[in-house]
């Protein structure tokens, strides 16, 4: 039972910090106030309300009572006293009483003018409506074959001080919700930065400072973020510049063995030798660029169609198909994306005959499909393809495997990016790459 009320509430509240705290503030102060409006109408207004109308209902049976059995001097004399001391405004008509119904059934002045016009004139002697004039509420009675017309002041029955209770309620209600917005937008403001700092910073862009604000427990908060986000963007620098220095610098010892074996005379011996040093080079090529892949590089608007079209451009094979039917524009490192999709579909030229790529858009992401009629790649082995070093071809030729850095640079690139990258099956019988970008 809890739990399926608690489904319910999550379902109608809303998720936001800024509006739960809202709630909780100002759900008391309105609901306060309703209780209090309902205890005023029920114990006072409606009270006094009733007392106004049963002694105005008595003025004018008194005033019927006058038109019956008494002489025409005594009469007008009576009617000219209840006009000036109590603002009546009285006509006498030889005619019948509307059939015309003006009584509002959900106003409370209407209910407790019917309930007394009844209990003294009987349920056919009487009409009113207090709709017709602005300030002023006509009743007519039936007095010895006459119809009394009575018009009086709107205030006799309707007490001016509700308009001002109700005005004096809800004011101080807005005034106290508006400040409480507020206060609560300027210590909702900091965590919102906070969690759009840590959100970028897991995309790969480091925020250069994040100047904490709000209350003390948010200061510390922010404070320790900027401080741990430095220390992570510090390692991964040294890292980056490690693996890049260690890789430029062994590249002058193969350059000098290249000249040696030049020079060599066992030509099937240089040849051999060659082969393992290129090897080498392109292994270093392959850390070279990892060691790229993790520097940082500044979001920029990007198009997705023209990083594609130069990448055709690149390779120019007839094997490579397109397909972009929409033209997508993406904030995000423009290069780290160019090398992971380039890397992707260099896989694939190499082990398939066709490299064919799809994009497609939903509400909150960015889908390429990049399928191949290749050989696939056993269900077992997706994980492992994108661990660093790994590759499906023990043979190490150059021409097809690499050193297996290439997809776990991709799958880097996207996950720095906030996006995801899955394997499965291709529609072609080979394999298929889906990277979903956040939008």
């Amino acid at each position: 039972m809890s739990y399926g009320l608690n489904s319910i509430l999550k379902k109608i509240l809303p998720t936001g910090l800024f509006y739960r705290s809202l709630i909780i503030v100002a759900a008391p102060t309105i609901i306060l106030q309703i209780i209090i409006t309902i205890v005023f109408f029920d114990s006072i207004w409606i009270k006094a309300n009733k007392g106004l109308t049963r002694s105005l209902v008595g003025e004018l049976k008194t005033l019927s009572d006058i038109y019956t059995g008494n002489d025409p001097q005594q009469i007008d004399y009576l009617t000219g006293q209840f006009k000036f001391n109590f603002d009546f405004i009285i006509n006498i008509k030889d005619e019948s009483l509307p059939n015309i119904n003006k009584e509002r059934k959900f106003s409370p002045m209407d209910r407790s003018l019917r309930r007394e016009l009844k209990s003294a004139f009987g349920t056919s002697n009487y009409w009113f409506d207090t709709t017709k004039y602005d300030n002023e509420v006509e009743v007519r009675v039936r007095s010895n074959d006459k119809t009394i017309q009575i018009l009086f002041p709107r205030e006799r029955i309707a007490p001016s001080s509700v308009r001002l209770f109700i005005f004096w309620i809800t004011l101080p209600s807005i005034l106290l919700i508006s400040i409480a917005i507020i206060f609560l937008k300027n210590q909702t403001r900091p965590i919102v930065n906070l969690a759009k700092a840590a959100e970028r910073f897991g995309k790969g862009d480091f925020m250069s400072g994040i100047r904490p604000s709000g209350a003390s427990e948010i200061r510390k908060a922010a404070y320790e973020f900027d401080r741990m986000a430095k220390r992570i963007d510090k390692h991964l620098k040294q890292r980056s510049e490690m693996l890049s220095g260690i890789s430029h610098d062994l590249r002058t010892p193969l350059t000098r063995l290249k000249l040696q074996l030049a020079f060599l005379n066992q030509k099937d011996l240089s040849v051999k030798m060659s082969k393992d040093i290129d090897e080498m080079e392109s292994m270093l090529n392959s850390y070279l660029q990892f060691a790229k892949s993790q520097i940082q590089e500044e979001s920029v608007a990007t198009n997705i169609n023209e990083i594609f079209n130069e990448i055709i451009v690149q390779k120019n094979t007839k094997n490579l198909h397109l397909e972009l039917p929409i033209n997508i524009i993406l904030v995000a490192r423009k290069n780290a994306l160019r090398r992971c999709f380039n890397n992707i579909i260099e896989n694939g030229l190499n082990y398939a005959k066709n490299v064919y790529i799809n994009i497609s858009k939903t509400a909150n992401n960015l889908n390429v499909f990049i399928s191949d009629d290749g050989p696939g790649i056993p269900l077992n082995q997706y994980k492992n393809v994108f661990k660093p070093f790994f590759r499906l071809d023990e043979s190490r030729n150059l021409n097809k495997s690499g050193v297996g850095l290439g997809m776990s640079i991709a799958e880097d690139i996207i996950r720095s990016h906030g996006g995801n990258i899955e394997l499965s099956e291709s529609k072609y019988k080979g394999l298929q790459v889906k990277i979903s970008l956040p939008l």
